[in-house]
């Protein structure tokens, strides 16, 4: 189980960052040689499968996370949706770059139950030297049911 970031000194300072290429720094998450965010604990989802150009994550939503109506809120799937679209772009971001989403959508399908394991991955469409571009689903484990899309675009920076 890969370890979480519990303080800011958990984290990699800048210099290490840099030296790591983006596929290096999640596959590092994966296997636990690096701390996973705490936001992948808040949310209740964790760094499942990591390739070139795709990333996958797997949680399920729970009670904390739903809107006033009872069912789960919107932001817990676009939150979702956008750490697997922008971390599989960083798979294809080189060692002295960093990224950072510029945008995201989001199109709910329909209500993921509470408590249902959901598979969220990120496919790339376009990694160059200043944009990527990928494509986000959220799809339920075991009925294969899709629940959620998205897009998104980042930018790509070389660091001097």
């Amino acid at each position: 189980m890969p370890k979480v970031a519990q303080s800011p000194s958990d984290l990699l300072s800048k210099d290490q960052i840099l030296a790591l290429s983006g596929l290096e720094f999640m596959q590092g998450i994966l296997n636990g040689s690096l701390p996973a965010p705490p936001i992948a604990t808040t949310m209740g989802y964790r760094l499942h499968h990591v390739a070139k150009g795709t990333i996958t994550f797997r949680g399920s939503p729970e009670f904390n996370f739903t809107n006033p109506m009872g069912t789960v809120h919107g932001g817990w799937y676009g939150t979702l949706l956008d750490s697997a679209m922008a971390c599989a772009v960083m798979t294809k971001v080189p060692r002295g770059s960093i990224y950072t989403t510029l945008e995201y959508k989001v199109n709910m399908l329909r209500t993921i139950p509470l408590g249902m394991s959901i598979d969220c991955t990120g496919t790339v469409s376009h990694a160059g030297r200043s944009t990527g571009v990928a494509n986000g689903e959220i799809r339920g484990t075991k009925d294969g049911k899709l629940y959620a899309t998205g897009s998104t675009t980042c930018i790509i920076m070389k660091v001097k």
